[in-house]
């Protein structure tokens, strides 16, 4: 089976940074897109930023609320995307997950995977 594990979360005061990680696997054949979502209580989960690779197109996206703080990057040797997160607010703690878009082998449809979720407080 596919697993996505995220770690790197704790607790951070305003202004400081923290590096989430997340590493997928198992059995996968080929993984396009992965990216990271937060969910606060009471609140839905919104995207954060991803990274996708479509042919010889790749490029990040990222919300609004996190452009010029947070990075998204990937090593595609360890099947792992970070984020680094800069300049965090209050408004930014959440429990963090991972995301990825991939296939378990060459004839396999697509499918989403979700990683258990790390937790980010930013308080002081």
């Amino acid at each position: 089976q596919v697993q996505l594990v995220e770690s790197g979360g704790g607790l951070v005061q305003p202004g400081g940074s923290l590096r989430l990680s997340c590493a997928a696997s198992g059995s996968i054949f080929r993984i396009y897109d992965m990216g990271w979502y937060r969910q606060a209580p009471g609140k839905e989960r919104e995207v954060v930023a991803s990274i996708r690779s479509t042919g010889s197109t790749t490029y990040a996206d990222y919300a609004d609320s996190v452009k010029g703080r947070f990075t998204i990057s990937r090593d595609n040797a360890k099947n792992t995307v970070y984020l680094q997160m800069n300049s965090l607010k209050p408004e930014d703690t959440a429990v963090y997950y991972c995301n990825a878009v991939l296939q378990v082998t060459a004839l396999s449809y697509t499918k989403t995977y979700w990683g258990q979720g790390t937790q980010v407080t930013v308080s002081s």
